[in-house]
């Protein structure tokens, strides 16, 4: 059966490695991106609000990393998210290429500024 986590910090815990890693940047990437949001689990997973609405979302797998910015965002930067595996409002990054930071980043501000 699942661990099912209260805290960004339990789910944390459950990784090592290179997944650890990763997701612990994307948890930097958000605070110092948007240091209002409010950090919580949601479905599972990270989750992030700004003004009561939803911000982003990620998770660890096994072979990459799946972010979640609704899908206005990804619709957004459908051109720069071409070479990634997709689903409606989300996005697999492999762990097997860079984590691509500043594409992250703006994504994360472009919802910032969609919930103004």
């Amino acid at each position: 059966m699942a661990v099912k986590h209260t805290t960004v910090d339990g789910y944390l815990g459950d990784f090592e490695g290179e997944v650890s890693h990763r997701l612990k940047q994307l948890r930097e990437m958000v605070q110092t991106t948007v240091p209002e949001a409010v950090e919580s689990i949601a479905y599972g997973m990270p989750a992030y609000k700004f003004k009561g609405k939803p911000l982003v979302y990620f998770a660890g797998y096994a072979h990459h990393i799946g972010v979640y910015a609704t899908p206005v965002t990804h619709e957004a930067f459908a051109k720069s998210l071409r070479g990634y595996k997709q689903g409606k409002g989300s996005v697999q990054f492999p762990l097997s290429e860079p984590l691509p930071v500043d594409l992250i980043k703006q994504m994360i501000l472009f919802r910032k500024n969609e919930l103004g």
